[in-house]
């Protein structure tokens, strides 16, 4: 498959003028290989630094997760920051608390300075399931609070009835520097701004090979690239045959999107008034929003392995319709599958390949934001200071237990010991 997935996003794409395919041998300062976030914000990064840039795209700009994912401007990262505290010490935390809420700010500059139409709106719920999880929020607030966001509202169960129309929740932590946006036309409007800022973006053009030299050669079925340096951005659709060093410290998960036909406006706003981006505390967790033309976004669930289910409708109906039973009979327009990269630590992985070649990946479900800031590390380290990318860097890096062929099993039997855990409220 090398054109966008059927979605609700691909059906609502911005238009824009097609990216060559790469056919020829060229030079540059940085490959970028991969056209999603972490490419796009990499590369863009670099072009306004004046690094002569080029990205290869192995289908189209956003194929991947970047043009399937929620939509949700999630701050800070998969694991916890108390959690980074206890593991990695407080010298580590401080360094990588100091960034957590950088990666929406690059995105809201993004959008500010390109004019990209791409519905941003404000404000994020992570709304609790039960007492545990609205203690857990409370603590969550204090954390990040400690570490500078002070745009945080711990709403009681009166509270965020009004914000959300279900009888589900306890309790909510509201986060007013969140937000939402529709992906696809994000990655799109920072292709566009590459090109603008005298960036080469090509589509229809995977990496078949890197080869480790200096100068570095990255080639293609019908090209090569000639770089300085490469940054490997494949993430969750990198696969293991271009650099399979990288598939073994990871492990790709999928994840499941339905869209309802258009709502009328007062049903819309009933539902949730504000236009927040809500999701649950659960470990197998629910995320949800509103799309600009009043349609009902409904995700949630994970495949472990990046199988894709047999029926999207029938594992995420039920989920919409225990939030929202009031949407009984409510047609699904658009159901869609995309994939993100689970790292064991639930941190972000980035490091060197060779002395000239780079990779980030392995958001596991923060990546709208984190890498956006991966992009800004990487350029700052091109540009002669490593400090912040080192502090990722640094991490260790953990293979997921059971190899190649019992890491799924592994992993699920450790998601359904969690999600027990969430139902009993334990």
């Amino acid at each position: 498959m090398t054109e966008h997935t059927s979605s609700y996003y691909a059906a609502s794409a911005n238009k824009y003028a097609p990216f060559d395919t790469l056919n020829e041998s060229i030079s540059c300062d940085v490959c970028v290989v991969g056209g999603g976030y972490t490419g796009l914000s990499s590369a863009l990064h670099l072009a306004e630094a004046g690094f002569d840039v080029v990205v290869l795209e192995a289908s189209r700009i956003g194929f991947g997760a970047s043009g399937r994912n929620g939509g949700q401007l999630v701050n800070s990262y998969s694991r916890d920051i108390d959690v980074i505290e206890k593991s990695y010490g407080m010298d580590t935390a401080r360094m990588l608390g100091s960034m957590m809420f950088e990666g929406g700010e690059i995105i809201r500059e993004r959008i500010k300075r390109y004019q990209i139409d791409c519905d941003y709106r404000p404000g994020g719920l992570f709304v609790a399931m039960n007492d545990k999880q609205l203690a857990t929020l409370e603590e969550q607030k204090e954390n990040w609070e400690r570490y500078g966001n002070k745009q945080l509202e711990l709403l009681d169960a009166n509270a965020i009835r009004r914000e959300v129309a279900s009888d589900r929740y306890t309790g909510a932590l509201l986060d007013h520097s969140g937000g939402h946006i529709h992906p696809l036309n994000l990655a799109i409007g920072e292709a566009d701004a590459i090109r603008l800022n005298g960036g080469r973006v090509y589509e229809l053009s995977a990496v078949t090979q890197i080869q480790h030299t200096t100068p570095a050669v990255v080639r293609t079925a019908k090209g090569q690239v000639t770089a300085k340096y490469v940054i490997v951005a494949g993430n969750a659709y990198l696969g293991d045959k271009v650099e399979p060093e990288l598939a073994k410290r990871s492990m790709p998960c999928g994840t499941q999107v339905i869209t309802t036909e258009r709502l009328s406006e007062d049903l819309a706003r009933s539902l949730i008034p504000k236009n927040y981006c809500v999701e649950d505390c659960n470990y197998l967790l629910d995320y949800y929003r509103l799309t600009a033309d009043n349609r009902l976004l409904y995700g949630g669930g994970v495949v472990y392995g990046a199988r894709d289910p047999d029926d999207v409708e029938r594992l995420v109906v039920p989920k919409l319709l225990k939030t929202f039973p009031q949407l009984k009979g409510v047609k699904i327009d658009y159901r869609w599958t995309g994939n993100f990269l689970l790292t064991l630590s639930r941190m972000p992985q980035f490091g060197r390949l060779d002395t000239n070649i780079y990779y980030m990946q392995g958001y596991s479900g923060h990546g709208v934001t984190c890498t956006h800031l991966a992009g800004r590390l990487i350029a700052e380290l091109l540009r002669g200071d490593a400090e912040r990318f080192d502090a990722f860097a640094n991490l260790p890096h953990y293979p997921f237990p059971g190899g190649r062929t019992l890491r799924v099993p592994f992993t699920v039997m450790g998601a359904a010991y969690y999600s027990l855990r969430d139902r009993l409220g334990v």
